[in-house]
């Protein structure tokens, strides 16, 4: 169960309990801790202690919805009911665990308001970040969930091989195509292989290569023609919010051979994704502790030192991990938009997705990375290590 590791992680760290604030719906982690369709009125509470059982306390007219949850329920009708009920709570807890973030410097870790901080530290306690216990208690992959993200990646792997297929054989045939076309064409294979998918694929030539988050116009698109780079970008799952996205990004070249400079900046990006990976790997071996800006630094030093520094537009990496979106709760590769102190533990996943952006083309190289807690880093999906040529 989630708070056997919870309560595993605070014994270890001096905290005396976890304190899971949420106002309608704020929270995502109370959401993810506790599943289930509710819509909240008024403030929830989970408390697990670092030993002992966890508690929720719901208003009167909430408190239906966490009826088996697991948690024991408790209610509460007006303002001094709650903050007495906060009050003996939290009595003699010298250390509690919020979703709070000192600077607000990991803001995906900081859904809880200043007021309610405010209102536990005046109870006694130091109020410590939360964000090592969310990546213990619900980033963490299950068995279940490395064995079901094992089918998205290959049905990711499938959609990717297929859609440079198709790009092939109409440049070969004669056939116009657009990068429309060929979102339609990726949105068809995750449909015949069951996959859900939030939004649709990326797919942008030259130009639309060098922005990350380009998005295919349904009215305009750009055609895919001999001579032009293309980027492709995919991310689909098996669904249900318990399963875990395989999200992945190739480029290529129509024709038979990449121009130098588009092959020179694959090179250096692939180059980056390596050193990533390759200090996650060696930090696992010699039991180092390893932190997300860490491994940002890694990927982002290969491409600064080959000059590109200026074409850096994101971070190397987002957490994968169970829930509704595609980037999850666990530690993010960052130090870029982030300096992201989390640790890299065993059993969470990651993305690796360095990239240079230039006016005219980019190229970014994306994989999937799980922590096995025996083997050490893994990568999940399927990779690439030179440009697709498809001319």
């Amino acid at each position: 169960m989630w708070h056997a590791h919870a309560q595993a992680y605070m014994a270890q760290r001096s905290i005396d309990g976890w304190l899971v604030h949420d106002f309608r719906g704020s929270n995502p982690a109370l959401a993810q801790l506790l599943p289930g369709k509710r819509s909240t009125t008024r403030r929830a509470d989970l408390w697990l202690p670092a030993a002992g059982q966890p508690v929720v306390l719901a208003h009167v007219l909430d408190a239906a919805q966490f009826q088996g949850s697991g948690p024991r329920v408790e209610t509460y009708t007006s303002w001094d009911d709650y903050a007495a009920w906060l009050k003996s709570t939290l009595s003699g807890a010298r250390r509690v665990a919020m979703e709070y973030s000192p600077a607000c410097a990991l803001p995906v870790v900081a859904s809880v308001d200043a007021g309610t901080v405010e209102l536990v530290r005046s109870l006694g306690p130091e109020v410590v970040t939360s964000a090592d216990l969310i990546q213990v208690a619900i980033a963490q992959w299950s068995p279940e969930a490395i064995r079901v993200h094992e089918r998205s990646a290959a049905g990711t792997q499938e959609a990717m091989l297929d859609a440079w297929g198709f790009i092939r054989s109409s440049l070969r045939s004669g056939a116009a195509i657009t990068e429309h076309d060929v979102q339609d064409r990726i949105i068809a294979t995750f449909k015949r292989l069951g996959l859900e998918f939030p939004d649709p694929p990326i797919v942008a030539v030259n130009a639309h290569s060098g922005d990350p988050h380009f998005e295919v116009s349904p009215t305009n698109p750009s055609p895919v023609r001999q001579g032009d780079w293309v980027l492709i970008d995919l991310w689909a799952r098996v669904p249900g919010d318990h399963n875990i996205y395989s999200d992945i990004t190739w480029t290529g070249f129509c024709g038979s051979k990449a121009p130098d400079e588009h092959q020179r900046v694959f090179d250096v990006v692939r180059d980056a994704r390596d050193a990533c990976v390759a200090l996650a790997v060696s930090s696992f071996r010699s039991r180092t502790r390893l932190e997300g800006w860490q491994l940002d630094d890694a990927a982002r030093n290969v491409i600064i030192g080959a000059g590109f520094g200026h074409a850096i537009k994101h971070r190397t990496g987002h957490s994968l991990s169970a829930g509704p979106r595609v980037h999850g709760v666990g530690v993010n590769i960052d130090n870029t938009e982030t300096h992201d102190t989390r640790e890299v533990l065993p059993g969470i996943g990651f993305t690796v997705e360095p990239g240079i952006y230039l006016p005219h083309f980019g190229v970014r190289n994306e994989i999937d990375v799980f922590v096995d807690p025996v083997k050490g880093p893994v990568i999940t999906s399927c990779s690439q290590d030179k440009p697709e040529l498809v001319g």
